[in-house]
């Protein structure tokens, strides 16, 4: 009999049984996991920003591959949440757990549910293959399992128009019956505090990891031509990374650059509270593009003009609604001529958050993918294709 677990239903009369199964787990998930439709949590690995308190309310269990798929098997959950295909690093993962769950549904004769919330948005085949022989015929097996477990989900939510489109071209079809809806990947409103009288006019914030991939780099190059067009601007920097003793560089010389190193997610809200700018210029670099970037949704969260590049996949969304979208390729030059504008023509708090759902996208995506179908699964067939807009 299946142990009860933090997330899992305490009633054994429950209808369903979910699991989260995933390759990495970072805070956020764990925050949203909160938030999102009960389920165990299986994980491989950790981030650096894993906050242990806060699992300790989850209770998440890490596994390796085989005996996560054996953990599934074994427990009979009836929904499956996996990482998305176009996760190239995880697929084998997925396909253990997935191949366990397909074997298991034949033996006791129903098809349990396999679920994806989808925002990938580079194509395997643009990614850089390994140059010696094993590792380079691993990656076209991973490439091959892929389009294998792509046609074993059941449903799936798109949280970007650009990984709806990349997942048809690339993979093609699902299988005949599974369903499928795009809800763009956008916040409700941050209920953290009051965020319009927080506002400190020219206050720009860069939150994230200081790598070069995020374009901490480039923000720090763009800064002294913004400080000298704009006397109100301040530039503030939350976060850890390669960039660490540059940016505490730049912060000690400069007493209109704070630096704030790898500070808990209270001081993170208070600073995104008080920037009426978020910058993320994120640039392509080898198999890795934005698909969304979490501090350009905590920034929309809180009111914030996002300044970012055309690498995110809301970035039609956030052209359409004021925001400044800029060329992945950015020059300095071009960032800080973006900047200064935000920086003086900031977009009002109150227009921002009037702009987002009232419901976390995210959790709205979850209630649909384990919402009960009007077919039963059992059945081995889902409901009709459900390609509407969210």
């Amino acid at each position: 009999m299946q142990a009860e677990r933090p997330g899992a239903s305490a009633d054994a009369s429950a209808p369903t049984r979910r699991v989260r199964v995933y390759e990495t787990l970072r805070t956020a998930h764990l925050e949203r996991a909160l938030e999102l439709e009960p389920a165990d949590l299986l994980y491989l690995e950790s981030r650096y920003d894993f906050d242990g308190a806060l699992a300790s309310k989850l209770a998440p269990e890490q596994a390796g591959d085989l005996r996560t798929a054996w953990l599934v098997m074994r427990r009979g959950y009836d929904e499956i949440e996996i990482n998305e295909p176009m996760a190239i690093p995880s697929v084998r993962r997925s396909w253990y757990v997935v191949s366990a769950v397909r074997l298991r549904d034949l033996v006791t004769r129903r098809r349990s549910r396999v679920v994806v919330y989808a925002i990938g948005n580079v194509d395997p085949a643009t990614r850089p293959r390994p140059r010696r022989l094993v590792p380079h015929l691993g990656r076209r097996l991973d490439e091959k399992l892929a389009r294998r477990l792509w046609r074993q989900v059941d449903r799936v939510v798109y949280g970007t128009d650009t990984a709806r489109d990349l997942y048809g071209r690339v993979f093609g079809p699902m299988r005949v019956g599974a369903q499928t809806r795009t809800i763009p990947a956008l916040p409700a409103p941050c209920s953290c505090g009051t965020v319009a009288d927080a506002k400190v006019p020219g206050r720009v914030l860069f939150l994230g990891a200081l790598s070069e991939r995020k374009g901490i780099d480039t923000v720090l190059e763009a800064w002294p031509r913004l400080a000298a067009w704009s006397a109100t601007a301040r530039l503030v920097v939350v976060g850890r990374g390669q960039f660490h003793d540059e940016v505490e560089r730049v912060a000690a010389e400069d007493p209109r650059v704070t630096f704030v190193h790898d500070p808990p997610r209270d001081r993170i809200h208070e600073e995104l509270r008080s920037a009426s700018v978020v910058v993320l210029p994120s640039r392509r670099m080898s198999a890795w593009r934005e698909q969304v970037g979490l501090p350009i949704v905590e920034g929309l969260a809180h009111g914030c003009t996002v300044v970012t590049t055309d690498e995110t996949g809301i970035a039609s969304w956030l052209s359409e609604h004021g925001h400044t979208v800029v060329d992945g390729d950015r020059a300095p030059g071009i960032l800080a001529d973006a900047l200064t504008k935000a920086v003086a023509t900031p977009l009002d708090p109150a227009d921002v958050l009037g702009s987002l759902p009232a419901e976390d996208s995210r959790l709205r995506a979850d209630r649909w993918l384990f919402e009960p179908s009007g077919n039963s699964f059992s059945s081995g067939t889902s409901g009709p294709s459900d390609d509407s807009r969210g």
